[in-house]
């Protein structure tokens, strides 16, 4: 698990449009984002939950994701259906 801190600069907070840029880029990961504000957790890949936090200017939230990498698998037959490099 990889935990970044960070202090909420913006002085309306996180409102509707920068909730919804955050939680777009936050679905473009297969792993699980969420946020956390005053022990609060979120899934922030749904918009209601991150907006659901009401962090203000000046709060400090904490995101968490997993790094775990998790590449095509001959078992999943997706190598199967990529084009050959010969």
């Amino acid at each position: 698990m990889k935990e970044f801190k960070y202090v909420i600069k913006d002085e309306q907070g996180i409102h509707a449009r920068p909730a919804g840029l955050f939680v777009k880029e936050a679905a473009a990961f297969p792993c699980k984002v969420t946020i956390e504000k005053d022990g609060k957790e979120a899934d922030a890949k749904r918009i209601f939950a991150v907006m659901g936090l009401a962090v203000k200017c000046g709060q400090e939230i904490t995101l968490k994701t997993c790094l775990l990498y998790t590449s095509p698998s001959p078992r999943d037959g997706l190598l199967s259906r990529m084009p050959s490099s010969a």
